[in-house]
C-alpha cells in the first residue's frame, strides 16, 4: 500500500525517536544541571516532562513542589525567575555536549525514512532542543544518512509543545495542508499531544523513547517479560497522550500506518 494518496508530509522528533535510544541525553544534562546547584533530581522527575522546550522543562521541574522544597533547602529562598533563567543558560552547553555524544541513528530510521520519501512523502523535525543543541546532532545525523528537509527548534515559535504551533510553522513553510495529510511521530507524551492537538495522524514511540528510558543494548538485556512490560506502559501512556496509534520504533512505522490505514479507513 503507497501512503502517498493519504499523506504528504512525516514530521520526526528527535531524541528518543531518530536519535538517542531511551532518550537519555536531555535526562542527563538535567540532572547535572540541578545537581551543580545541590539539588538532586530523579529521572523519573526529569522525564515527566519530557518533549517540552527546555526552558519549559526547567520551569515545569522548578515548579514540581518536591524540586520546589529541594530547591528552597538548599539555597534558603524558593526558586526566582533569574534562577531559572540561570538554570537553562548552564543547560545549553550540557545539552549540546550530551546530545552530540549520544547522536547515533536508531536502527531502521534511515530505511524508513528511505522508504517514505520514494513513496513522494516529504521529511521533517521537530525539537524541544534549541537550535545550538541540535547543531551537533544536525552534522551527525547528516553523517548517517539521515537529513530532514525542515527542522523547528525550542524557542521559535511562541509557545511550545503541547500546542501544536510547531507543527503548523513547518507546514506552513513547507506549503503542506491540510494537517490531516501529516503524521506527527514522537516518544513524548508532550510532542503526541501536540500532534494531536494538530490533527495529525500521532504515532507514538515507546520502546526507544522516554517512556521506557533505556539505552538499547540495556532494554535488550532485560528479561523478555520484563522488556515487553515496559514497552506496554509506556506505549499506554503514549495512547492516554492522545496517540492515534503506538510503534516500537520507527522501523515498525510503514507497516504500522498501513495497518492503521486499512482498519480505520477501509483501504
Amino acid at each position: 500500500m503507497s501512503l502517498a494518496p493519504h499523506f504528504d508530509l512525516v514530521i520526526f522528533d528527535w531524541a528518543g525517536t531518530t536519535v538517542d535510544f531511551g532518550c537519555r541525553a536531555p535526562v542527563d544534562a538535567l540532572l547535572e544541571a540541578f545537581q551543580r546547584h545541590g539539588v538532586s533530581l530523579t529521572e523519573a522527575q526529569v522525564r515527566r516532562d519530557m518533549g517540552k522546550a527546555k526552558a519549559d522543562h526547567v520551569r515545569a521541574l522548578l515548579d514540581e513542589p518536591a524540586v520546589a522544597a529541594a530547591w528552597t533547602a538548599v539555597t534558603g529562598a524558593p526558586a526566582s525567575p533569574a534562577d531559572c533563567d540561570t538554570l537553562v543558560r548552564e543547560l545549553g552547553p550540557l545539552m549540546r555536549e550530551r546530545a552530540a555524544r549520544t547522536a547515533t541513528l536508531i536502527d531502521g530510521v534511515a530505511a524508513t525514512v528511505a522508504t517514505l520519501r520514494q513513496s513522494g512523502l516529504r521529511i521533517a523535525s521537530s525539537t524541544g532542543y534549541t537550535r545550538e543543541m541540535m547543531a551537533p546532532v544536525i552534522e551527525r545525523a547528516a553523517a548517517q544518512g539521515y537529513a530532514p528537509e525542515h527542522l523547528v527548534c525550542s524557542g521559535e515559535t511562541p509557545r511550545g509543545r503541547p500546542t501544536p504551533l510547531m507543527i503548523y510553522k513547518a507546514c506552513a513553510e513547507l506549503g503542506v495542508w491540510p494537517l490531516s495529510r501529516v503524521v506527527k511521530v514522537d516518544d513524548s507524551e508532550a510532542g503526541v499531544a501536540e500532534g494531536e492537538a494538530a490533527g495529525c495522524l500521532s504515532v507514538g514511540v515507546a520502546a526507544s523513547g522516554n517512556g521506557v528510558g533505556l539505552a538499547a543494548r540495556a532494554l535488550e538485556d532485560l528479561p523478555a517479560i520484563e522488556r515487553r512490560a515496559r514497552i506496554d506502559a509506556a506505549a499506554r501512556a503514549l495512547y492516554a497522550a492522545g496517540a492515534d496509534l503506538v510503534i516500537d520504533t520507527v522501523a515498525d512505522l510503514v507497516p504500522a500506518i498501513e495497518r492503521y490505514l486499512r482498519d480505520h479507513r477501509g483501504r
